[in-house]
């Protein structure tokens, strides 16, 4: 089978290029790595990510740009030129403007005849954390990858392939779908987090210290890298701000609504705001990219040492019980942590008084 992969040339060892080098070769493909760092590529190298590209290699099926956003373009072009036999996609988060761009630098060089090799890619995956030692060869694994087909059929099959052994799910869409749905699902929620947690900088410790999950979750993506940030706001600001508009537009509401909040109606803004909030979360996908579900919740306590956590998961598995999500919380100034278990609804209150049954602390949450 390792015969059969095609090569591939990932150009920019970050989080994402690396990762993908480390699939790839986890297949049995041949990779080679190249990047505007020395160090970069050889951190990528040393992780087995791929060999350094070195001049006099041989020429790749596939390229793969996974460039910063501001230098994507250039790339793209940079390797239909220097490549004129291989296919060339990217991972970048915004495809309009990066597709503009790559057009006029083609016609630059000269060389529009090839964009129709250039398939614009977008891999719905990645972490807070950047560079080639966050990579993980199951970074892909069920995320879904957004391919904008070009005008050759055999160049977005090999991408659309590409994409499937990484570990993604194909989604086709236009650039310009593309940046309407990243907008909403991905940019808009990056500034809306990183808004909620530069208030924190001035909190007191004591105040901190109560934070749960709930702001944890609101606010993880805002430890994303800011300089990439900044480069994939600024080029899907078109689809971005009439989004933040509409943010502040609520936003401003819900302001006036408390600057008295026994006036007449202001209640009522408040409450169809939050109204409207569960709404939209309900809309999105559940497990396994079904409709959403709601879950019964078990709380479980347990005390902070080696193989509580293994013992609680033995224990469910004996009974049968598919635990649909699980999170963790620790209470502040105690050895102990709260496991919250999402399971079917019919099976809340039995699961508890199981766990129960067998000397755990739980109980079902109403």
């Amino acid at each position: 089978m390792a015969a059969s992969l095609p090569s591939v040339l990932v150009v920019g060892t970050g989080l994402l290029g690396a990762s993908v080098g480390l699939k790839w070769r986890s297949l049995g493909g041949a990779v080679y790595v190249r990047d505007q760092s020395p160090t970069a590529a050889a951190i990528a190298e040393d992780l087995g990510a791929g060999r350094l590209w070195k001049d006099g290699s041989d020429a790749p099926d596939i390229v793969v740009v996974a460039t910063p956003p501001e230098s994507t373009a250039e790339s793209i072009v940079a390797a239909l030129r220097e490549f004129p036999d291989a296919v060339v996609t990217d991972v970048a988060s915004i495809k309009g403007r990066i597709g503009a761009q790559v057009r006029e630098l083609a016609a630059k060089a000269g060389i529009t005849a090839d964009l129709g090799r250039y398939v614009p890619g977008h891999p719905m995956a990645g972490r807070e954390r950047s560079g080639p030692v966050a990579a993980r060869a199951e970074l892909f694994e069920a995320m879904p990858w957004i391919v904008c087909p070009s005008g050759d059929a055999d160049a977005t099959h090999a991408v659309e392939t590409l994409a499937r052994r990484l570990g993604g799910t194909v989604v086709t869409m236009t650039p310009e779908e593309h940046d309407s749905a990243v907008a909403l699902v991905s940019h808009m929620p990056q500034v809306a987090a990183s808004l909620v947690a530069s208030r924190l900088t001035s909190g007191h410790d004591s105040s901190l210290a109560l934070a749960g999950n709930g702001l944890r979750d609101t606010t993880r993506i805002a430890g994303s890298d800011p300089t990439l940030w900044v480069q994939i706001l600024a080029g899907n600001a078109a689809a971005v701000r009439p989004l933040l508009a509409e943010l502040a537009s609520d936003l401003h509401g819900v302001l006036e609504a408390l600057e008295d909040p026994a006036a007449p109606g202001a209640r009522l803004a408040l409450a169809r705001l939050l109204d409207a909030g569960q709404a939209g979360r309900s809309r999105l996908p559940g497990k396994h990219g079904t409709s959403s579900e709601r879950f019964a919740h078990v709380m479980v306590l347990l005390d902070d040492r080696p193989g509580q956590l293994g013992s609680l998961f033995n224990v469910l598995a004996d009974l049968g019980v598919n635990v649909e999500d699980v999170r963790m919380e620790h209470a502040p100034g105690r050895e102990v942590g709260a496991v919250d278990l999402s399971v079917q609804t019919h099976l809340g209150q039995s699961t508890a008084d199981e766990l129960v049954a067998r000397g755990m602390n739980a109980y079902h949450v109403r």
